[in-house]
């Protein structure tokens, strides 16, 4: 049976942990990157899909690229943090399941199917981004999850050579500048939008 988190970790997952709008400028090694990927890849999927598929911006250049695509006050986080994440979603993550789920014929389940394999794509490439999340906040980094770009051209920019790859969401990733942070919005009890049956 497993042990429940402590506080401390509770508090850093969950109830102190932000999402952060701005970044110091300590760096975020590459060994940090594949850290959040092995801890990310571990989170459940359903039959293993992991549909994600990542881009890490690091450089100027890439980072740049991608910020011409947001808003321009999400470009302006783009271009400062030390790192941004696409998250992207792969249509066709089917072809992989022979081998990431060997128990049965998962992959006949989806042949044919474009319109399911989009929903289980979308849906479990979610589930991954939230991994991404925890698991960058378990190793001690920061996030900025974000919407408002224009996702049609960022598949254009960073995913041609992959087809059936789509962005579902950014993050950048660094280590938070606490003076970027709003004071935390609302969250409601559990009556207000739960039921249990």
């Amino acid at each position: 049976m497993a042990t429940p988190l402590d506080d401390v970790a509770l508090d850093q997952l969950f109830r102190t942990a932000r999402t952060y709008n701005g970044y110091t400028d300590e760096p975020v090694r590459e060994e940090e990157l594949r850290a959040i990927w092995d801890l990310m890849k571990m989170g459940p999927t359903s039959a293993n899909q992991l549909p994600a598929r990542l881009i890490w911006c690091t450089t100027p250049e890439s980072k740049e690229k991608l910020a011409s695509f947001a808003s321009s006050t999400n470009a302006d986080k783009i271009r400062q943090a030390p790192v941004t994440v696409i998250i992207g979603m792969d249509v066709n993550f089917h072809e992989h399941l022979p081998d990431l789920f060997p128990h049965t014929d998962a992959k006949s389940w989806f042949d044919g199917n474009t319109e399911l394999r989009e929903a289980s794509a979308f849906r479990n490439s979610s589930l991954q981004g939230g991994y991404f999340i925890l698991a960058a906040r378990a190793l001690g980094l920061d996030t900025g999850p974000m919407s408002g770009f224009d996702a049609a051209e960022v598949d254009k920019a960073f995913f041609a050579d992959q087809p059936g790859v789509r962005t579902n969401f950014i993050s950048t990733l660094g280590h938070g500048d606490p003076a970027s942070i709003f004071e935390r919005s609302p969250r409601p009890d559990f009556e207000r939008f739960n039921r249990i049956a």
